[in-house]
């Protein structure tokens, strides 16, 4: 019998690199100009030197985007895409049980008021109504494992045993069907708000770049900038 104990890899990013003041330091490029949404995209709508959208749910004001709520969901795209890795830094002011997220080529981090909503209650140095800074590292390559759709973390121990031809799987001494364990390479953002963990989140190798959305509540942004990683 062949046994091959597999010790995965599960640690999907580096640490952060260190932060910034006032948006401006290691070679890290504003999305957002602070007077304008040049660089941004609404639809069909050509944002080029203006400072809010047609229909209002997109204003910068005293250098701010403000995102307000409205009708339906609305969301805000960078022109350019980012098909390398990346390290993404916004910070964010929510009012009261303000609902919002962060799109990374496509797929949404759901960005909200968490605290007085009830969610994401691990959460220690959030800010309520106060400026928080997300920092979202994205990473290609990453080998992520699952277990009956269940992520293999960094302290499981997968193995997988062949015998007579049949190949056998166990998760940390406990047998599973093998042919529930999935292996993936692909793009993973990393998610953090004020340095504390929020989530991984898979995101495809190319995509429509940096979305901010508009949904329940007023919700503002502002020093949204990006470095693009070797």
């Amino acid at each position: 019998m062949r046994k091959f104990a597999c010790a995965l890899l599960v640690g999907l990013v580096a640490a952060a690199p260190a932060g910034l003041a006032g948006g401006k330091s290691d070679s890290f490029v504003p999305l957002f100009n602070g007077k304008d949404l040049t660089g941004w995209k609404y639809y069909k709508e050509d944002l080029t030197g203006k400072t809010e959208t047609a229909d209002k749910r997109f204003q910068v004001i005293d250098g701010v985007i403000v995102a307000n709520e409205g009708k339906g969901i609305k969301d805000l795209y960078t022109v350019k895409s980012f098909d390398k890795d990346f390290h993404l830094k916004v910070e964010f002011r929510p009012s009261l049980k303000s609902d919002s997220g962060v799109y990374v080529r496509g797929p949404q981090l759901q960005v909200r008021d968490y605290i007085r909503r009830g969610e994401r209650k691990t959460l220690k140095k959030f800010k309520n109504d106060d400026w928080n800074e997300l920092d979202i590292v994205v990473k290609g390559g990453v080998v992520k494992t699952t277990v009956n759709g269940k992520t293999v973390g960094a302290k499981d121990v997968l193995e997988l045993t062949v015998k007579d031809g049949k190949p056998m799987a166990k998760l940390n001494g406990k047998d599973v069907d093998v042919t529930k364990v999935e292996v993936s390479i692909g793009a993973v953002a990393k998610c953090q708000c004020n340095g504390e963990f929020l989530e991984d989140m898979a995101v495809p190798t190319k995509g429509p770049g940096v979305g901010l959305q508009a949904e329940t509540g007023k919700f503002e942004f502002r020093n949204v900038r990006i470095k693009e990683l070797p």
